[in-house]
């Protein structure tokens, strides 16, 4: 479904505590205006910051971004080397807003297949927003969910967690952000039906929507269409709700 044409400017008052965001199409709002990918890219850096914004505004608590996937490292050298690159330039032109918009940045994967200049930045950008309390973003970087299940499951072996003890909950603490609320609502732009291996963990529960519309397209219009549809959403998580009872007469 394409939520821009059904869309409202007010939001619906029952607001999600936690958004997650596939960030998709990046690339062919680049191929559609004849310019290389990369351009693309740009773009969505600066409709990020904007959403960012946008859903504190809102009262959404938690953000999370699905920026490079475990397997975006098998595109083309030169446009994982310039996504690289992209954070680096993302950190010096944003950060300073961000932090002073009340935003607590966190990154979430596996750093260890990160450069040093890249580690440094993202351990800045969490260092200097570390106090922060509007709206945490999460920025889910060099991560998958597959991966995230496993060094969960290592890190509770590394401590020692009896398997027989080993319950949903105390796994839950070793995910990458064990200290969040699973999502309330998962965005993905672009038009593609999946969740792409993106927090296969904490999204057992969450309610899915999908757009049409391209990621450096997306805007309040489209956040705003997206919060009234969860909030129409019954949320019943696994269990049956009560018939209402019925009055009678006397």
């Amino acid at each position: 479904m394409h939520l821009r044409d059904a869309s409202s400017a007010t939001p619906d008052p029952v607001v999600p505590r936690h958004v997650a965001i596939v960030m998709d199409g990046n690339g062919r709002w680049a191929k559609r205006r004849f310019l290389p990918r990369v351009f693309g890219h740009k773009a969505g850096v600066d409709t990020l910051v904007k959403t960012v914004l946008a859903c504190a505004d809102r009262g959404i608590e938690h953000l999370t971004v699905f920026a490079f996937s475990s397997e975006n490292w098998k595109r083309p050298t030169e446009e994982v080397s310039f996504l690289m690159g992209l954070v680096l330039v993302a950190v010096e032109k944003y950060l300073a807003k961000l932090a002073s918009n009340g935003v607590r940045i966190r990154m979430i994967g596996d750093r260890g297949q990160l450069t040093d200049r890249l580690r440094q930045a993202c351990d800045r950008a969490e260092s200097a927003t570390r106090d922060n309390t509007r709206i945490t973003l999460w920025v889910a970087f060099a991560y998958g969910g597959r991966w995230d299940v496993v060094q969960a499951c290592q890190q509770a072996m590394r401590d020692g967690i009896d398997p027989a003890q080993l319950d949903e909950a105390t796994l839950g603490r070793y995910m990458a952000f064990g200290d969040a609320p699973d999502p309330d609502l998962l965005i993905r732009t672009g038009g593609e039906l999946r969740i792409s291996n993106f927090l296969l963990w904490q999204l057992a529960y969450s309610e899915l929507v999908f757009t049409d519309c391209l990621w450096p397209d997306f805007g309040e219009t489209d956040l705003d269409a997206a919060i009234s549809a969860f909030a129409a959403r019954d949320r019943r998580f696994g269990l049956v709700k009560a018939a209402p009872v019925q009055a009678t007469g006397t």
